[in-house]
Protein backbone atom coordinates (compact mmCIF):
# COMPACT_ATOMS: atom_id res chain seq x y z
CA UNK A 1 0.00 0.00 0.00
CA UNK A 2 2.64 2.44 -0.41
CA UNK A 3 0.47 4.74 -2.96
CA UNK A 4 -1.56 5.61 0.46
CA UNK A 5 1.80 6.38 2.47
CA UNK A 6 1.16 10.34 2.90
CA UNK A 7 4.01 11.69 4.34
CA UNK A 8 3.98 14.08 7.75
CA UNK A 9 5.11 17.23 6.01
CA UNK A 10 2.34 16.80 3.08
CA UNK A 11 -0.05 16.74 5.82
CA UNK A 12 0.57 19.69 7.57
CA UNK A 13 0.92 21.57 4.33
CA UNK A 14 -2.28 20.58 3.31
CA UNK A 15 -3.69 21.48 6.81
CA UNK A 16 -3.96 17.75 7.88
CA UNK A 17 -5.93 17.10 4.95
CA UNK A 18 -4.95 13.82 2.71
CA UNK A 19 -4.36 14.36 -1.05
CA UNK A 20 -5.21 11.93 -3.97
CA UNK A 21 -4.81 13.12 -7.20
CA UNK A 22 -4.36 16.39 -6.68
CA UNK A 23 -7.74 16.72 -4.81
CA UNK A 24 -8.56 16.48 -1.17
CA UNK A 25 -10.82 14.24 0.04
CA UNK A 26 -13.43 16.31 1.13
CA UNK A 27 -13.29 18.41 -2.12
CA UNK A 28 -13.83 14.95 -3.70
CA UNK A 29 -16.58 13.93 -1.34
CA UNK A 30 -18.33 17.75 -2.29
CA UNK A 31 -17.98 16.96 -6.00
CA UNK A 32 -19.11 13.71 -5.53
CA UNK A 33 -22.65 15.21 -3.47
CA UNK A 34 -22.79 17.77 -6.27
CA UNK A 35 -23.25 15.13 -8.99
CA UNK A 36 -25.57 13.16 -6.21
CA UNK A 37 -27.68 16.08 -6.18
CA UNK A 38 -27.87 17.19 -10.22
CA UNK A 39 -28.60 13.43 -10.83
CA UNK A 40 -31.19 13.44 -8.34
CA UNK A 41 -32.73 16.70 -9.37
CA UNK A 42 -32.66 14.81 -13.23
CA UNK A 43 -34.97 12.64 -11.89
CA UNK A 44 -37.17 14.81 -10.76
CA UNK A 45 -37.62 16.87 -13.76
CA UNK A 46 -38.87 13.68 -15.04
CA UNK A 47 -42.21 14.09 -14.31
CA UNK A 48 -42.23 17.02 -17.07
CA UNK A 49 -40.78 15.01 -19.63
CA UNK A 50 -43.86 15.14 -22.58
CA UNK A 51 -45.50 12.14 -22.03
CA UNK A 52 -46.22 13.22 -18.24
CA UNK A 53 -46.39 17.09 -18.60
CA UNK A 54 -47.42 17.20 -14.97
CA UNK A 55 -45.37 19.59 -12.50
CA UNK A 56 -47.33 18.95 -9.22
CA UNK A 57 -44.35 16.65 -7.84
CA UNK A 58 -42.08 19.32 -7.75
CA UNK A 59 -43.89 20.48 -4.37
CA UNK A 60 -40.97 18.24 -3.03
CA UNK A 61 -38.47 20.51 -3.55
CA UNK A 62 -39.81 21.88 -0.38
CA UNK A 63 -39.39 19.00 1.86
CA UNK A 64 -35.71 18.69 0.08
CA UNK A 65 -35.75 22.47 1.77
CA UNK A 66 -37.15 21.43 4.99
CA UNK A 67 -35.50 18.37 6.05
CA UNK A 68 -31.74 19.78 7.42
CA UNK A 69 -33.10 22.59 9.41
CA UNK A 70 -34.18 20.57 12.15
CA UNK A 71 -30.79 19.18 12.82
CA UNK A 72 -29.09 22.39 11.88
CA UNK A 73 -30.63 23.95 14.73
CA UNK A 74 -30.14 20.45 17.08
CA UNK A 75 -26.73 20.67 16.52
CA UNK A 76 -26.26 24.39 17.26
CA UNK A 77 -28.26 24.11 20.71
CA UNK A 78 -26.78 21.17 21.56
CA UNK A 79 -23.15 20.00 23.33
CA UNK A 80 -21.85 17.56 21.42
CA UNK A 81 -19.30 16.31 23.90
CA UNK A 82 -22.60 15.00 25.91
CA UNK A 83 -22.08 11.05 25.22
CA UNK A 84 -26.26 10.77 26.32
CA UNK A 85 -28.52 11.61 23.73
CA UNK A 86 -31.10 14.51 24.51
CA UNK A 87 -34.34 15.31 23.95
CA UNK A 88 -33.64 18.23 21.53
CA UNK A 89 -31.75 16.15 19.30
CA UNK A 90 -34.19 13.24 19.41
CA UNK A 91 -36.59 16.03 18.56
CA UNK A 92 -34.80 17.24 15.54
CA UNK A 93 -34.51 13.43 14.03
CA UNK A 94 -38.39 12.91 14.18
CA UNK A 95 -38.88 15.95 13.09
CA UNK A 96 -36.48 15.14 10.19
CA UNK A 97 -37.76 11.57 9.83
CA UNK A 98 -41.58 12.73 9.03
CA UNK A 99 -40.44 15.29 6.61
CA UNK A 100 -38.39 12.38 4.70
CA UNK A 101 -41.70 10.43 4.87
CA UNK A 102 -44.02 13.10 3.66
CA UNK A 103 -41.97 13.73 0.85
CA UNK A 104 -42.27 9.71 -0.05
CA UNK A 105 -45.76 9.89 0.37
CA UNK A 106 -46.88 13.12 -1.19
CA UNK A 107 -46.07 11.92 -4.66
CA UNK A 108 -47.92 8.57 -4.19
CA UNK A 109 -51.12 10.51 -3.20
CA UNK A 110 -50.44 12.79 -6.30
CA UNK A 111 -50.59 9.38 -8.05
CA UNK A 112 -53.20 7.60 -5.87
CA UNK A 113 -55.18 10.75 -6.77
CA UNK A 114 -54.84 10.52 -10.54
CA UNK A 115 -52.70 13.91 -10.71
CA UNK A 116 -49.73 12.49 -11.81
CA UNK A 117 -49.25 9.26 -13.78
CA UNK A 118 -47.49 6.38 -12.20
CA UNK A 119 -44.33 6.35 -14.39
CA UNK A 120 -43.63 9.69 -12.93
CA UNK A 121 -44.35 9.03 -9.65
CA UNK A 122 -41.39 6.54 -9.77
CA UNK A 123 -39.16 9.14 -11.31
CA UNK A 124 -39.99 11.04 -8.08
CA UNK A 125 -39.57 8.01 -5.81
CA UNK A 126 -35.75 7.60 -7.22
CA UNK A 127 -34.91 11.28 -7.43
CA UNK A 128 -36.16 11.25 -4.10
CA UNK A 129 -33.70 8.46 -3.08
CA UNK A 130 -30.71 10.01 -4.50
CA UNK A 131 -31.48 13.01 -2.84
CA UNK A 132 -32.17 12.04 0.37
CA UNK A 133 -28.87 10.18 -0.05
CA UNK A 134 -26.99 12.95 -0.89
CA UNK A 135 -28.31 15.16 2.05
CA UNK A 136 -27.35 11.97 4.33
CA UNK A 137 -23.67 11.91 2.54
CA UNK A 138 -23.26 15.64 3.46
CA UNK A 139 -23.40 15.19 7.21
CA UNK A 140 -21.71 12.27 7.38
CA UNK A 141 -18.56 13.89 5.58
CA UNK A 142 -19.16 17.51 7.13
CA UNK A 143 -20.91 16.55 10.49
CA UNK A 144 -17.44 16.90 12.49
CA UNK A 145 -15.98 19.65 13.91
CA UNK A 146 -13.00 19.47 11.88
CA UNK A 147 -11.36 22.27 9.78
CA UNK A 148 -13.69 21.34 6.85
CA UNK A 149 -16.74 21.61 8.65
CA UNK A 150 -20.55 22.71 7.17
CA UNK A 151 -20.89 24.53 10.71
CA UNK A 152 -18.18 27.27 9.28
CA UNK A 153 -20.37 28.09 6.83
Amino acid sequence: MKWLAVSEESRRDLGGHTRFGGVCIQERALISLSFGGAIGLMFMLGCALPIYNKYWPLFVLFFYILSPIPYCIARRLVDDTDAMSNACKELAIFLTTGIVVSAFGLPIVFARAHLIEWGACALVLTGNTVIFATILGFFLVFGSNDDFSWQQW
